[in-house]
């Protein structure tokens, strides 16, 4: 990952994936505190998994069905269970002036076991879009990758040109 280490924050105590919320969101357990707590991907944006307001506006801009919409969200999470499991370890990385969204999610990279990062592989593969209403240092290169899996029809990208 690429991320300078002068504008991020390092939180080095073990977590725990503790349960998925959707293609750009899990729950993750400090073990040190036992506490669980959400936290929203960094730089990417999945479709969703159910119907909601974010949906209504999603199918408004895209001129793309619900239902369809809501399949592919499905497919983002999916992949992104296949990329790390229940109980997994990982380390959270956050950028230090951007820690929490309006929604009170923790924001940040998850860098897993393996030492991959998740939000880079779920826009390298096509399973989410990069997500440019909350600023992260790596969303110029999101944006590059993001272009390259469309190219090569990748993830949802096989079944649509556009999210």
């Amino acid at each position: 990952m690429n991320v300078s280490a002068n504008t991020t924050k390092y939180k080095n105590i073990p977590l725990k994936v503790k349960r998925f919320v959707d293609g750009d969101g899990i729950i993750l357990e400090d073990l040190a505190s036992k506490k669980e707590f959400e936290i929203r991907l960094y730089g990417i944006d999945a479709p969703e998994i159910n119907y909601c307001n974010k949906i209504k506006q999603d199918e408004k801009e895209l001129q793309i069905p619900a239902a369809l919409l809501i399949k592919l969200g499905f497919l983002s999470f999916n992949f992104l269970k296949d990329q790390v499991g229940l109980g997994d370890f990982c380390t959270l990385v956050q950028e230090e002036n951007n820690l929490i969204d309006k929604y009170g999610r923790h924001l940040g990279y998850l860098i897993l076991n393996d030492g991959r990062v998740l939000n880079e592989i779920m826009i390298k593969e096509g399973y989410a879009k990069p997500y440019n209403e909350v600023f992260c240092e790596m969303l110029p290169l999101y944006q590059e990758w993001n272009l390259q899996a469309r190219i090569n029809q990748k993830g949802i990208y096989n079944q649509i040109n556009k999210f």
